[in-house]
């Protein structure tokens, strides 16, 4: 799994330095499946996303037939499959090599709400304080960009159990991995009445992806309108807490406007 993580990091980063606008979706998947067979893998582990502009929008979309447009953002969501194992990897990223200042102060809240997802693993924790950790930094975030209406509610918590960041925010943290992108195990401990959920423990191996997604509606802020950024990497419980599979894929700021569009090494 690790090295499937490297090739399917080494595939975005691939993506990244080819990205120029007026390039196709499909150029860029193109890229993905070139770096994953070169490197040894067999088979992408499902169907690649690469969704610009507003496609970022719309969850699990694989059409990747748009022409990518200066100034918009492009979510690359691919993963290779390794000999029976399989990576699952998200990148957004500007196809222009330059992040909007709406663009990126979205993207640092996510980067910010996956940072927190990170620090809630450990042997022992409940597998739903991943998510419950990076919901509370997308709302608390929602809440002072005015994507969610600050003078209806007290908290973050208060937004939180009224589901006032569904429209943006409408899927789990992540979910395991290893054999399958989706393995199989249930996200509940089945052995205790009331079903709590499951406590982490060594060894397991899961994904930790959240995201906000943007459409135009009214109240929301124009300035958001369209942007749609997922980030994803996959974990492995450890004895002491946790280990990135995925590092190998550009995640900052910097690193990504340092890459894009920069040809191929």
């Amino acid at each position: 799994m690790l090295r499937a993580g490297a090739i399917s990091g080494q595939a975005h980063a691939r993506a990244m330095r080819a990205a120029r606008p007026g390039m196709f979706e499909y150029e860029l998947e193109a890229e993905l499946l070139y770096e994953f067979r070169r490197n040894g893998a067999q088979f992408p582990a499902y169907t690649s996303i690469v969704a610009s502009g507003p496609n970022a929008c719309v969850l699990h979309y694989n059409q990747n037939d748009r022409r990518m447009g200066d100034g918009e953002l492009v979510l690359i969501d691919a993963g290779c499959e390794l000999d029976g194992y399989a990576a699952d990897i998200t990148r957004t990223f500007p196809v222009n090599g330059r992040f909007t200042d709406a663009q990126r102060t979205l993207y640092q809240l996510v980067l910010a709400a996956q940072s927190a997802a990170f620090g809630a693993i450990a042997p022992g924790r409940p597998y739903s304080g991943i998510h419950e950790a990076a919901l509370q930094v997308l709302v608390d975030g929602m809440l002072d960009l005015g994507l969610i209406d600050r003078s209806r509610y007290a908290n973050a918590d208060d937004a939180i159990a009224d589901k006032a960041h569904v429209p943006f925010y409408m899927h789990g943290t992540g979910h395991w991995l290893g054999m399958d992108v989706h393995d199989v195990g249930s996200y509940r401990d089945l052995a205790v009445p009331g079903k709590p959920s499951r406590p982490l423990v060594p060894g397991m191996a899961l994904t930790v992806e959240p995201g906000i997604y943007v459409r135009p509606g009214a109240g929301v802020p124009e300035q958001f309108w369209h942007i749609g950024i997922r980030i994803e990497d996959d974990v492995v419980v450890t004895d002491g807490g946790y280990r990135i599979l995925t590092g190998s894929a550009p995640k900052s700021v910097a690193e990504i406007e340092a890459l894009v569009g920069k040809g191929q090494a």
